[in-house]
């Protein structure tokens, strides 16, 4: 055996070339193959043919034909002799060979051509080199023969296999997807008995995360593994039975097979019911599935009229992993190294070690004939060619998206591997590669019946038969009225016709005689039944007429519809000559079907289902009664039982085709009232349904559900009996049954219609009306359909259902998902809305299905995964650019609906997948693609989409093109194409996939996956940066606002995000911190520009009504500007924006402090100048202001408790710095103030009179207050109203206050209290006050060379004067408040200085011995101490108090001297009321003892108008000196109302150094010392003046 692989390339025809329509015909063998038809006169096929050689010596004939209306014209032969054709595996150029027009015979075969034409063709021919197998690979296959047919029954051929099958059925759709998701269905997707075989181990593994999951199929049809798909759908035949048959697939010797269309996104695998593997067998695939996984070839062809096929294309999904052997060999073999794979070839895994697919038991497998290597290496080649012919074509395209239906395998759950891959549009319009025409192609459908000849064969002569005869015209009968005169029964029920006159009708023509109620039901040809009668009668006269009459109107059927025979024969594809032959054949069949027709029927009556109940039992008693022509036969009855099984076999012959037989199902009566009605009527018992069954609509074996239908419209009937029918008619012996039949002439009637005449759209036919449905093809072919299924019974669900199985192979084509929608929508009505009178459920319906239960259930099942799958690449294969395509999509969403209906309905499965969920689950699974998809080509897609100058380079070198961790480009184009694909999803895809509105809204699930997937990436992408930190913060920045936009846009109201925090901000978190940072010193270096632009311009006001300098705006308007931004960012994550505002708080600190120092140092300078220190005042106070504003702006009081610390923190210090800048400002006037006051001194001086001021002297006293006053005012007047225009009212409030201050002070100082003029008086006020830090007042005091002391008139003076001060400074409400001037502290110590002045000396005393209660206490470092009893004795009479002071002694006295020490102890009684009274007692002095006792007592008389309280003792210890003065060594001071309560007290009191005082103290001081006249003031001054004299050594 050889293998002569020849190529037709091209012609070169002489003549016009409209007149040529050329194709080519090769012969070599007894085999034919031609091309397709190309016009013109230079016509070029491309097309490859092979075949196998047995015989050397024999020719090549290539004959180029001219097709023509009628018949088609031979342009030329040539004949190459096979002996002269090279040996070659590389595809040369061709030769050109003139064409001749005559043949020459020798021993009746063709030898050689004569007579050259002007025509030329270029062919290229050669035989391909032997090939062999590598030995591990055949003693592979061997091994698993060998357990294949041990497994295998003893004896049994394929053949047999194959007709003992029902119709085949449908095979996979399935996907390369992960382990699960075809078999084990993630959705859960309802299958029927799936099987999962695990793949022989010489497989290679191809895309990385693909397996293939093959399903069960219960056909051994598919087994073949010949591969039954093609791009225009026709079926690839590589010239082979099914005893000699080439074992593409492994399935041919063994339980793994596959034979699958490849589609892009979808592979269609036929599946196998392999006795032995019906388990899922998922955990050992577990074990295996990473190492390899099942791939099948793809072929495709066109079919040709004898039924022969050639090869044009094959190919397959390759593998990433190591070129196969076979390959390998190849390539060594024939050392053609330039033939690479680009991407390696998987190794066929097909190659079958020799075993034959009929085996008869034997364990030895047959050898490996090397003709199947050829087929193999063959196909290799092909595919090879095909790739590279691919990669050359058309670069833009990836792999998994090449032309051809087998572009790659893509499941819903898995996703190509793009990264290396080029990209594709971003939505595709290539919807689906063009050649990918059908979805489930052939092996969906699994139309076995385009291959099967002799099948089609004979369904054409049937089809012949029907239509030239049809049912639906044939001759009505001609009734009349009739009345019978003999007991006669109605030929259609078999009831007597009733009466005693026109009884019945009958049929002038044939005789036929029925009830009125019946004519309708009969339908047999009047013309037919009338020849058939005649003939058995013997009237060959009359049967004459009848059958010219039968000819006739074949005439004129013929005559009028040529068009329905033209295209029986071309969907036959039978020659004219052939088809001619056969028309007259099945004329005289139909005039012979009268006489000369006869057939043995056999039926088995197996059960009923849903049968009436009529007992009143609530059962039935059932029996069958069965009646061909005559002949009557009946069932055993089935007791109680509405759901009988009989399983009973009847016998008929029957010799005449227009017979019928009568099924008829009864209820058995055993009552008087059955013997009574059968004393009267044939039929005793009840009626249950009856089904009639024309003989014609019979063939071959059949198991069929017939409907039990009503005879009349009283009866009441349901369910349905199940008759197994065996035919054999004379002359038909073998033969398919006529649904089989009918499935052969509706499968080729289709594919001819589409793939031959439609170049593989399907057309969809325009019907309207309640029954469009039922309408499949165009007028004529439909007439076929239905006039065969008419003449022969097929009911028109099965009708149906067979279209929609066709259109299963069609169903990504535009038109046909809604077409099959409706479709399955009816399909679905027929069996679940079953009407009242009936009880069987829809399942039970849908399992008496003639179509077949499985079959159906496994088309849907295949049908809804392939959806899937497509509705999984939805963008690609539903474009929003085609308004027709996205109807297409929304047709496929409601066939899925259908789908479901169907299996809850119908199959009545408890929850299938909901539909929404399952397309919910691909428009994810296809989002995960894209994103993916626009992820890995962003930089690509971007350019092309959004490039605004095409001139721009954007060449990038690749690794740049995706996320980099230098620049964050990437990103910003991959959010515009992600908002892109969310927006057509929204705009386009919404609108139309709005079945489900409340589950599925596309828009939304688009966002959500958009941003579920691109959140990770991004997460994943700054936490890279976070490490690097390579770009620019306002990068970074920048990206935060474009990630925020596209989640507040799209996102933030999805249902999954509503409510929720979303991570985007964390993610971003540190960049924001770090622009903070950088933002801060930013601000800082702003801020010093702006003061010293500022201080260059002279800190001018920025406008007439603003009382601050610009620099205040420039600082908050950076600062805010800042803000800005952060707010911006709008984030949702408080805890985040927390974090924000803190480490902004601490920017606006640290600015706004800087200011404030900066102002503060340079503050001091500015007093000087007029406007400016107010201004820069004003500017504190601003930033304050604006401050506040800020606060309010970050948030108030919803602030994050850190940040709104910090800034009260900030506000607290900037008033302290504004209280401190008032101060400074304050002081600065301190000197003029001074000059002022002192004027207002001297003119208070000259003011004379006494205190007591007369009525008609107040005015007098105004006039001088006005006169002290005026220096005063005149220099406030100037300034406050100066102030008052320039400083903010804050501000100006401080400097009224601070001004107040220091006037009130200064008046104090200079005029109210008075200088000391005694000099030992102010020697002992000196050191009584330097506790109390008076010594700077004091020492003003000591300044002035004259001694004042003021009048009660000018204490008047003065008041009226403080009063009008007052009223300036609060300025009628603008100024200070009345209640702050009253109560200021500097008022009030004014004031009481004041009031003193007026008081007496004993008022003055008492007030001074009753606050100062502490005038001796707290002696720390005492001098020594004095023993003193006290007695206190108060007069009942008078209330005079006497006071007994006895001194007993002084102890540990410290005193340091030279000469003589003679100490004694000096006691005096200062109170008021003393001027009259002994005031002070003296003891003896004691010579040089420093413990000197003394006790020597003193009487001291007080008088009666105050109480003890108002008196002290004070104790002084002396050192007596008789020259000088004595020298003080220590005093001790007692209260009197310490005893008052007592009466008595004796202790030692401490001596200290000095007396101690408070200001009130001081004051009372300095105005007794103003008093030089008063004796008692004088020694009160002194007394309390008195401290410890200087120590001799010290």
């Amino acid at each position: 055996m050889s293998l002569l692989c020849v190529r037709v390339k091209k012609a070169k025809l002489q003549g016009p070339p409209d007149k040529f329509n050329t194709y080519v015909t090769l012969k070599v063998q007894n085999v034919k193959s031609t091309t397709v038809a190309v016009r013109g006169d230079q016509p070029c096929w491309e097309q490859d043919f092979m075949f196998e050689i047995s015989r050397l010596d024999l020719g090549l004939i290539v004959e180029v034909w001219n097709k023509g209306l009628i018949w088609d014209t031979l342009v030329g032969t040539v004949w190459i002799a096979l002996k002269a054709i090279h040996q070659s595996d590389e595809e040369g150029p061709g030769e050109w060979s003139t064409l001749e027009a005559e043949v020459v015979m020798k021993h009746d075969e063709i030898c050689g051509t004569k007579n050259p034409t002007p025509h030329k063709i270029l062919l290229d021919t050669r035989f391909e080199l032997p090939f062999d197998i590598p030995e591990e690979e055949a003693r592979y296959w061997t091994r698993k023969l060998e357990q294949i047919n041990s497994l295998g029954d003893d004896e049994y051929s394929f053949q047999e296999e194959v007709q003992k099958k029902p119709l085949p059925s449908a095979a996979s759709q399935c996907s390369f997807e992960d382990a699960d998701s075809a078999v084990d269905d993630r959705d859960s997707d309802y299958r029927s008995e799936t099987s999962n075989s695990i793949p022989p181990p010489y497989h290679t593994t191809a895309q990385p995360n693909a397996s293939v999951h093959q399903f069960t199929v219960p056909s051994r049809l598919q087994q073949q593994g010949v591969l039954r798909e093609s791009c225009a759908d026709s079926l690839q035949n590589y010239d082979l039975d099914y005893r000699e048959h080439v074992a593409i697939s492994p399935a041919g010797s063994s339980r793994y097979g596959s034979s699958c269309n490849v589609s892009q996104g979808s592979s269609h695998l036929s599946e196998l019911d392999h006795s032995h593997e019906s388990a899922h067998g998922s955990e050992q695939e577990d074990d295996h599935q990473e190492k390899e996984s099942n791939h099948s070839y793809h072929s495709s062809s066109s079919y040709q009229k004898d039924g022969q096929a050639w090869l044009r294309e094959q190919e397959q999904p390759c593998s990433k992993g190591e070129e196969e052997k076979v390959c390998e060999t190849e390539e060594k073999r024939a050392d053609h190294s330039a033939a690479k794979l680009p991407l390696e070839l998987e190794k066929p895994k097909d190659v079958d070690a020799g075993a034959q697919v009929s085996y008869h038991g034997d364990n030895e497998p047959p050898p490996f004939p090397p003709a199947r290597a050829h087929w193999i290496r063959a196909i290799n080649k092909v595919r090879l060619r095909l790739q590279e012919g691919q990669d050359e074509a058309d670069p833009s395209k990836p792999p998994w998206l090449k032309g051809g239906p087998a572009g790659g395998l893509y499941g819903i759950d898995s996703m190509p591997d793009l990264r290396k891959k080029k990209p594709i549009p971003l939505v595709s319009d290539l919807s689906l590669v063009q050649s990918r025409k059908a979805g489930i192609t052939s092996a969906m459908a699994t139309r076995t019946s385009l291959k099967d000849e002799e099948l089609k064969s004979h369904v054409y002569k049937k089809t012949l038969q029907a239509l030239i005869y049809p049912i639906s015209c044939t001759t009505p009968h001609n009734f009349e009225v009739w009345t019978a005169t003999t007991p006669t029964y109605c030929y259609e029920c078999e009831g007597l016709l009733w009466g005693i006159a026109r009884q019945g009708m009958r049929c002038g023509e044939c005789g036929v005689k029925c009830h009125e109620k019946c004519q309708d039901l009969l339908n047999a040809d009047c013309l037919q039944r009338a020849a058939e009668k005649s003939s058995k009668h013997g009237a060959e006269d009359r049967t004459q007429n009848f059958i010219m009459a039968m000819k006739d109107r074949m005439k004129i059927r013929e005559r009028n519809k040529p068009e329905i025979f033209d295209l029986i024969r071309d969907v036959f594809c039978e020659s004219k000559l052939t088809h001619a032959q056969q028309m007259k054949t099945v004329k005289q069949s139909v005039l012979d079907g009268t006489s000369k027709w006869s057939a043995k029927i056999t039926i088995t009556v197996v059960c009923a289902q849903g049968l009436q109940a009529k007992d009143k039992t609530g059962s039935s008693d059932p029996y069958v009664t069965v009646q061909v022509g005559k002949t009557k036969k009946r069932t055993k009855t089935i007791f109680g039982n509405l759901n009988p099984v009989w399983e009973e076999k009847f016998y008929f012959e029957c010799h005449n085709s227009s017979d019928r037989i009568k099924v008829r199902v009864w209820d058995e009566d055993d009552d008087i009232k059955s013997r009574v009605k059968q004393r009267l009527k044939r039929e005793s018992d009840d009626f249950l349904g009856q089904t009639i069954i024309e003989v014609r609509t019979l063939s071959g074996e059949m198991d069929v559900w017939y409907n039990l239908e009503k005879r009349t419209d009283k009866s009441a009937v349901s369910g349905a009996i199940r008759l197994q029918i065996s035919v054999e008619i004379k002359g038909e012996e073998k033969v398919a049954p006529y649904h089989v039949q009918y499935t052969c002439l509706h499968e080729n009637l289709f594919h001819h219609l589409t793939d031959v005449q439609g170049s593989g759209v399907v057309k969809i036919p325009d019907a309207k009306g309640d029954d469009a449905w039922k309408v499949y093809f165009d007028e004529t072919a439909q007439e076929i359909v239905d006039e065969f299924a008419m003449r022969y019974g097929i009911e028109s669900i099965y009708q149906a259902m067979t279209h929609f199985a066709c259109l299963s192979s069609k169903y990504m084509c535009p038109g046909v998902p809604a077409v099959m929608s409706t479709l399955l929508a009816n399909i679905n009505a027929y069996y679940a809305h079953t009407t009242a009178s009936t009880n069987v459920s829809a399942s039970d319906r849908f399992a008496a299905s003639n179509f077949g239960k499985e079959r159906f259930v496994k088309l849907l099942d295949q049908l809804h995964n392939s959806l899937r799958i497509d509705l999984s690449m939805y963008r690609n294969n539903f474009p929003a650019s085609s308004r027709e395509r996205l109807q297409d999509l929304k047709s496929t969403v409601d066939l899925l609906t259908s789908i479901t209906f169907f299996r809850m309905k119908v199959q009545e499965l408890q929850s299938p997948p909901r539909a929404s969920q399952v397309v919910k689950d691909c428009v994810k699974a296809c989002l995960n693609s894209t994103y993916e998809y626009i992820f890995n080509n962003c930089h690509e897609l971007y350019s092309r989409e959004y490039q605004t100058d095409p001139n721009k380079n954007q060449d990038l070198p690749p690794e740049e093109q995706g996320p980099s961790i230098r620049n964050l480009d990437f990103w910003p184009k991959l959010i515009t194409l992600i908002v892109s694909i969310i927006e057509e999803d929204k705009n386009s895809y919404t609108p139309v996939l709005n079945q489900f509105p409340q589950e599925l809204a596309v828009g939304k699930i688009s966002a959500e996956v958009m941003w579920s997937l691109f959140a990770q990436d991004m997460k994943y992408a700054m936490e890279e940066h976070e490490k690097h930190r390579l770009c620019k913060s306002a990068d970074y920045m920048n990206l935060h606002f474009k990630v925020k936009w596209l989640y507040n846009e799209y996102v933030r109201d999805l249902p999954a995000f509503k409510g929720k925090v979303p991570e985007y901000p964390a993610w971003f978190e540190q960049f924001v911190m770090q622009w903070l940072d950088e933002n801060e010193d930013v601000s800082l270096e702003f801020l010093h520009g702006a003061l010293e632009r500022d201080k260059k311009d002279g800190f001018q006001q920025t406008s007439e009504h603003a009382l601050f300098s610009c620099s205040v705006v420039d600082v908050f308007t950076q600062l805010n500007q800042s803000f800005e931004i952060i707010k911006k960012l709008e984030c949702p994550d408080p805890v985040i924006v927390a974090h924000y505002n803190r480490r902004f708080a601490k920017t606006i600190g640290k600015v706004l402090m800087q200011y404030a120092d900066i102002v503060s140092k340079s503050f001091q300078s500015y007093c000087s100048k007029e406007k400016l220190p107010c201004i820069l005042m004003n500017n504190i106070q601003q930033l304050r202001v604006q401050l506040e504003k800020m606060f309010e702006a970050m948030g108030g009081k919803e602030l994050d408790a850190e940040a709104s610390d910090h800034l009260k923190e900030l506000q607290v210090k900037l008033n302290n710095v504004l209280d401190e800048l008032s101060a400074v400002f304050g002081n600065s006037f301190q000197t003029r103030i001074d000059e002022c006051v002192k004027q207002m001194s001297d003119i208070l001086c000259q003011v004379k009179g006494t205190g007591n001021v007369a009525a008609n002297a107040r005015n007098t006293v105004a006039q001088d207050a006005d006169n002290v006053l005026r220096p005063l005012m005149d220099f406030l007047d100037g300034n406050l109203t100066l102030f008052a225009t320039v400083c903010e009212k804050t501000v100006l409030k401080r400097v009224l206050k601070e001004l107040w201050r220091v006037v009130m002070n200064t008046m104090e100082k200079l005029i109210v209290l008075p200088p000391l003029t005694d000099h030992t008086g102010t020697q002992l006020i000196f050191s009584a006050a330097k506790e109390l830090g008076h010594l700077s007042k004091l020492k003003d005091h000591m300044v002035r060379e004259e001694t004042r002391s003021l009048t009660p008139k000018q204490c008047a003076v003065l008041d009226l004067a403080l009063d009008t001060i007052k009223q300036y400074f609060h300025a009628g409400g603008n100024g200070l408040k009345k209640t702050f001037l009253e109560k200021s502290p500097d008022l009030q110590s004014l004031r009481y200085a004041l009031s003193l002045y007026t008081q007496t000396t004993d008022t003055l005393i008492k007030t001074f011995v009753q606050t100062q209660t502490a005038q001796g206490s707290g002696v720390d470092d005492p001098v020594g101490e004095v023993s003193i009893q006290i007695d206190l004795y108060t007069h009942p009479g008078t209330g005079e108090h006497k006071v007994t002071v006895k001194v007993v002694a002084a102890n540990d006295l410290k005193w340091q001297t030279s000469g003589m020490f003679r100490p004694f102890v000096e006691i005096t009684m200062i109170g008021p009321h003393q001027s009259d009274k002994k005031r002070k007692f003296t003891t003896k002095s004691k010579s040089n003892n420093w413990a000197p006792k003394y006790n020597e007592t003193f009487h001291f008389i007080l008088g009666n108008e105050d109480g003890p309280d108002a008196y002290e003792l004070q104790v002084c210890v002396k050192d007596y000196c008789f020259a000088r003065e004595d020298r003080v060594l220590g005093i001790a001071v007692m209260q009197l109302r310490d005893i008052a309560d007592k009466g008595s007290c004796a202790c030692w009191c401490p001596l200290g150094r000095r007396i101690h005082m408070d200001e009130t103290g001081l004051t009372v001081l300095r105005i007794l010392s103003q008093r030089t006249n008063d004796e008692v003031a004088r020694e009160f001054v002194k007394l309390k003046s008195e401290s410890r004299s200087t120590e001799e050594g010290t």
